[in-house]
């Protein structure tokens, strides 16, 4: 099966990816993954990405849709994948089509994982990790036994500049301004499957191993 697992940061996506990669036995593919294994075998997509990370700079779509069709013909993706990151927008989309029509293959399902943006802010702007060992917390739902310090090495916990309340809802516009169409995308090719994420994650596991169960 051919998944793409969408949802805001903070949704819980990286649990939910664990789960769906370990359980259906499929190669989980992020963006940043790509363009890291491009680099690393030195294809011609990867030289090219490279020049524009190295400058600080966006990769194209252009680029980054080779990089993808590069990396959905490798042999760990015949059986099926998840695609995690990607795509980001409608013209993203719709290249994915494309490619997905070249190699002969569908995408079966477009899993949404949603949470109100009140949680979603709860959940990104309580973060915070061990500076020595770099274990993550979150100081209203998984907080350290003893405060400021990490329950494995005694090391001083920190919050990123990114985990503040403020970041957080700018990163959570970001993602709405960028995505609400590509939710409808899929809505009206009947492939989005929308999860409630404002559960524990057994309970949303559950509901999307039923979904692909059923696929």
């Amino acid at each position: 099966m051919n998944i793409i697992l969408m949802g805001p940061p903070g949704a819980g996506k990286g649990t939910q990816a664990d789960f769906i990669k370990a359980k259906y036995r499929v190669p989980h593919i992020s963006t940043g993954d790509m363009f890291r294994d491009a680099v690393k075998k030195g294809t011609p997509m990867g030289q090219e990405a490279k020049k524009y990370m190295n400058e600080g700079k966006l990769v194209p779509d252009q680029v980054t849709i080779g990089i993808v069709e590069d990396r959905l013909a490798e042999d760990d993706c015949q059986a099926g994948f998840l695609l995690d990151g990607f795509p980001r927008t409608i013209n993203q989309a719709e290249a994915l089509d494309k490619v997905m029509d070249k190699l002969g293959k569908k995408i079966d399902a477009a899993i949404n994982i949603f949470v109100p943006d009140k949680i979603l802010i709860e959940r990104m702007s309580g973060r915070v990790s061990c500076k020595e060992c770099g274990t993550v917390y979150h100081l209203v739902f998984s907080p350290p036994s003893q405060s400021g310090k990490c329950d494995k090495c005694s090391g001083e916990l920190i919050q990123r500049s990114d985990d503040n309340a403020e970041t957080a809802v700018n990163r959570l516009q970001v993602y709405i301004e960028q995505t609400s169409p590509l939710l409808d995308y899929y809505k009206n090719k009947g492939l989005l499957k929308d999860v409630d994420g404002n559960r524990d994650s057994k309970s949303v596991g559950s509901e999307i191993e039923s979904i692909l169960n059923g696929l």
